[in-house]
């Protein structure tokens, strides 16, 4: 692939995976705005309960096989029937062993109303496993457009269907409503757009291929999924429900944000990362820009929200939620790493190094037991700041091997995000000074959600950042 083709397909994926996020996590926002003012802290902390057993099923049933056949050049058609035939096999088995296991996860917790909730819930596997084809095909055809038109179609569908059904009284059971509906609704789309029809043919040489890449990413993926939700495991059963509560939309304002950044950088990326694969000096470019790139966007924004965590809180969500501003204000500066970190896991991947992506998550293993064994037990606070401080520990490890293969580290990209930073800090100033100065909450959030990026944007334009260039310039090519 040309450079010129190389680089429209990323500037178009970049935006089309953009727009879809953007969209989406948007559209899911309003949404959590409006159930969060219906509903009760104790309902979320509900569905947090059940978030780890979903997410390591949906992790075993994808088993890093989707990505094996993105990663891959010589994919054939008996690869994707493989895939589908498998996915359908194992989402059905573990469909199968959460509805048996419902009532020990109940009595896990002592909550009764966990057992028809987790049946119920666990509904999304099955229905999102006829999608991951689709979606892969897509991927592999760069068509990002297809796919932000299907998980935008998801959204609105799950959203308004949870928030009628929160309206009419459903309490916890809305918020299962808005995850069924919102993936059935995003599968249907992907059939649709991916214009593929599986044949039920399964090749085990297919499958031993795929299985032999992916095999390392499934169990980076399960450690990964257990390191994410070990604390949401621990505080349901240790903690309150409200507590857990708490927690989980602390999470989930901050993953808004900095996953959306995450999830878009890796999905539009890798596919281009695994072309210039053998380029080392395209691949090396491609993978500095993005660092830089992610660092632009996260550090101000991660420092703004956690500036205007108050106003945020109280005037979204009401006051019943106020206890949730410490925990927002520690858990975004534990996402400042995220993409980046996630940038440099990516290169792994890309290159066909699964081995390498699962030796990094590994080590990470005792640092996560320790900051358990000395911050559950003081409080969902100490928790939050423990994240801190090991996400910072781990952008390090996850830099360590790009920097040994490639020569770009922990300290060539920290480098290149102090320019950010300075950026970061001037904004901080006025924005902590106007906050200082004026008490009412809805001019803090009003003013300081346009002064801090227009403040912002201009340091960036005085240190003479080509990143601000290049954001205006992605803008302008994926419209071409």
């Amino acid at each position: 692939m040309q450079n010129t083709s190389i680089k429209l397909a990323a500037t178009k994926g970049i935006f089309w995976s953009a727009v879809d996020k953007f969209a989406v996590q948007f559209g899911q926002f309003i949404a959590s705005i409006i159930l969060a003012r219906i509903l009760v802290p104790e309902d979320f902390g509900l569905i947090g309960m059940l978030t780890i057993f979903i997410a390591l099923s949906q992790t075993f049933i994808e088993s890093g096989l989707n990505i094996g056949l993105i990663q891959r050049q010589d994919r054939e058609e008996v690869d994707f029937s493989t895939l589908f035939v498998f996915n359908l096999a194992v989402s059905s088995f573990f469909y199968l062993l959460l509805f048996l296991s419902a009532p020990f996860i109940a009595s896990f917790f002592e909550q009764p109303q966990l057992t028809n909730l987790a049946r119920m819930l666990s509904l999304s596997l099955l229905i999102n496993a006829f999608a991951i084809v689709q979606r892969t095909k897509l991927t592999i055809a760069v068509d990002f457009k297809s796919i932000a038109k299907s998980n935008i179609i998801g959204m609105l569908s799950g959203g308004v269907c949870g928030v009628l059904a929160a309206i009419n009284g459903y309490e916890v059971w809305s918020l299962v409503v808005q995850i069924l509906v919102g993936s059935f609704a995003s599968s249907v789309s992907l059939w649709f757009f991916s214009n593929w029809v599986p044949s039920i043919a399964f090749s085990r040489k297919s499958f031993k291929s795929l299985f032999g890449y992916g095999s390392k990413l499934l169990a980076a993926g399960l450690y990964a999924q257990i390191l994410n939700n070990v604390y949401t495991i621990c505080l349901g059963k240790f903690y309150s429900t409200v507590s857990l509560g708490y927690y989980t939309r602390a999470k989930s304002f901050a993953d808004i944000a900095a996953g959306t950044i995450t999830s878009i950088l890796q999905q539009a990326t890798f596919p281009i990362l695994t072309i210039v694969q053998h380029d080392k000096e395209k691949l090396v470019s491609i993978y500095s820009r993005m660092i830089r790139m992610s660092a632009f966007v996260i550090i101000p924004l991660m420092t703004l929200i956690a500036l205007l965590a108050k106003p945020i809180v109280v005037i979204v969500l009401t006051e019943k939620w106020i206890s949730l501003i410490p925990l927002l204000q520690w858990i975004v500066f534990s996402r400042v790493f995220l993409p980046m970190s996630a940038i440099n896991l990516n290169l792994l991947k890309a290159i066909g190094r699964s081995d390498l992506f699962l030796k990094v998550d590994l080590s990470k293993l005792p640092f996560t037991v320790l900051a358990m064994i000395i911050t559950i037990p003081l409080g969902v606070k100490a928790i939050v700041i423990g994240h801190v401080v090991t996400s910072a520990l781990f952008f390090v490890f996850n830099a360590y091997l790009p920097g040994k293969l490639y020569g770009y580290g922990a300290i060539r990209q920290i480098k290149d995000t102090l320019p950010f930073i300075v950026a970061t800090i001037g904004m901080s100033i006025l924005v902590y000074s106007m906050i200082y100065f004026i008490e009412n909450l809805v001019l803090q959030l009003f003013l300081g959600a346009i002064l801090g990026p227009i403040t912002y944007l201009f340091i960036c334009w005085l240190l003479k950042l080509e990143e601000l260039k290049e954001v205006w310039q992605l803008f302008l090519k994926a419209f071409r």
